[in-house]
């Protein structure tokens, strides 16, 4: 029988109590974080919910890979802070929507293989810069308003907190068979009703009581100065969603050993975005802390995301008056955990193995994403400094081994890439005035790979015939010979036929 979602794959084996209780487990670490962004940029409460049901819903049944939890994200929502703050919540919803339209065209034309080329000292800033976001986002709990708590409200939060962070270490030596993190959650609701305590609870931030996410078109005009004023906020919120997302999925990946669709995960992100624009969600993208919490739990299917998102809306609908009581706490001392266990504490024990290039970019990234919040541009960043290292690393390795046959024909063969960092090396290779009349640059362990590689090549052959002298390319590989022939117009070289000769189509390292 053919699959339609992987949900309903029979052939795969679902443990159902892992999923409905990570899924729940789930629900409640995304309600007050969902809460808290939307107050933070401004927006009503119940729109953070929202997005966390639509996305959730939405990417657990259609997106790239089984385990990936998607909600109303940090790292989407800070980049609307400003568009709230200037034009209102209806050009917010109109900069989700167009937000989805970018992520979807990335995924119909298959551009997030493209992740791929992120480095791993990028993954580990990425990851690590995260973790401590995580961390350092549950601090503002331990503060009313602007001032710190003290005395007698700040122990008794460190308490609680502390309690949850016992179980959760301490559960799982005792039975893996319900989540460490729900059973704290719920010892700790417990401990505060029975006694009676006085602390934070979810209610506090705001109210999680509802209706269903209601159908509503954008009341903006649809002009092109609309556009002009929400294309820049979407297209930053697309590139920061599909990045978290992208690499969440990668993690993912490593963790479960098995293999997402990146491809897959874009369109259904897109689609989760643009649903968010027209029923009052404030978007978002794959959420790692929950994303941990979800797989720690036990899940490896699409059940979870479900039941968790299921769980929002019901929360929504019936179940505010319960959930309101959940002490900050608990959810705190969850968020903490799952904190510690996304960094890359093996980052540390490698670290002085580890060239010194690929250190400074891990660190880099990290702070990028620690003080600017921007995912984005710390591993866009990443990525440019790492290809500035390879590119470095590679101009150095080219170089040449050349000697003058019987019949007085120097060779120079090639070995290294010919790109725009060698061509420097390269042309030192040479020895014009000295050479004889007749040369061959052989090419049997090199590739001449872009347009500066070619210049490179028309610059020596253009002085080796001022000097009266011939030159001959041997051995260029097929796709080089097209890089020759399209550059015709600029450049005249005798390149000599081989076609029994099988030369490197590869760089060799």
């Amino acid at each position: 029988m053919s699959k339609i979602f992987n949900l309903f794959d029979f052939s795969q084996k679902v443990n159902y109590k892992n999923e409905i209780l990570a899924g729940l487990t789930v629900a409640m670490t995304m309600i007050p974080e969902s809460l808290s962004f939307a107050i933070l940029a401004g927006f009503p409460p119940l729109v953070g919910l929202y997005a966390a049901f639509i996305m959730g819903l939405i990417t657990a049944v259609f997106g790239g890979r089984p385990g990936l939890v998607s909600g109303g994200a940090g790292a989407t929502v800070v980049v609307l802070i400003a568009l709230m703050q200037s034009h209102g919540i209806e050009y917010v919803f109109g900069a989700v929507a167009l937000a989805g339209v970018f992520q979807i065209l990335v995924g119909l034309f298959k551009l997030g293989k493209f992740i791929r080329l992120v480095p791993q000292p990028v993954m580990y800033g990425f990851v690590n810069g995260l973790a401590v976001i995580i961390f350092m986002s549950q601090l503002e709990q331990f503060k009313n308003g602007e001032s710190w708590l003290n005395g007698t409200p700040l122990y008794i939060m460190g308490g609680l907190v502390a309690l949850t962070i016992g179980i959760v270490m301490i559960f799982p030596k005792i039975t893996k068979a319900v989540p460490a993190s729900l059973v704290a959650i719920m010892v700790v609701f417990g401990v505060v009703l029975l006694f009676n305590i006085n602390t934070k609870t979810v209610e506090d931030i705001a109210s999680v009581e509802g209706g269903f996410p209601p159908f509503h078109i954008p009341e903006i005009p649809f002009t092109l100065e609309t556009l002009k004023i929400i294309f820049p906020y979407s297209l930053i919120m697309a590139a920061v969603g599909l990045t978290e997302g992208l690499l969440t999925l990668n993690l993912v990946d490593e963790i479960t050993k098995t293999r997402g669709n990146s491809n897959r995960e874009c369109l259904a992100q897109g689609g989760a975005n643009i649903a968010n624009g027209f029923f009052f969600g404030m978007g978002g993208c794959p959420m790692i802390a929950q994303t941990l919490v979800n797989l720690s739990a036990g899940s490896r299917a699409r059940l979870s995301g479900i039941i968790a998102s299921l769980t929002i809306l019901l929360i929504i609908l019936v179940g505010a008056p319960v959930i309101g009581k959940l002490p900050m706490a608990a959810l705190t001392g969850v968020m903490i955990m799952v904190a510690i266990g996304t960094f890359e504490w093996a980052s540390f024990r490698i670290i002085n193995k580890m060239p010194k290039s690929d250190i400074i970019t891990g660190i880099l990234v990290a702070l990028i994403t620690i003080f600017m919040h921007n995912l984005a541009l710390a591993v866009l960043i990443g990525v440019i400094i790492s290809a500035l290292v390879f590119a470095w690393e590679s101009a150095k390795r080219i170089r040449a081994r050349h000697y003058i046959d019987d019949n007085s024909v120097k060779h120079y063969e090639i070995y290294g890439p010919l790109f725009f960092g060698s061509t420097t090396v390269f042309a030192e290779k040479f020895n014009i005035d000295t050479d004889p009349n007749e040369v061959i640059i052989d090419f049997k362990e090199s590739r001449i790979a872009d347009m500066s590689a070619i210049e490179a090549v028309n610059s020596i052959t253009k002085k080796y015939h001022e000097a009266g002298k011939t030159v001959h390319l041997r051995h260029l590989s097929d796709d080089c010979i097209r890089l020759l022939k399209n550059a015709e117009a600029v450049i005249d070289v005798n390149i000599m036929e081989d076609p029994t000769y099988k030369v490197v189509t590869n760089i060799h390292n």
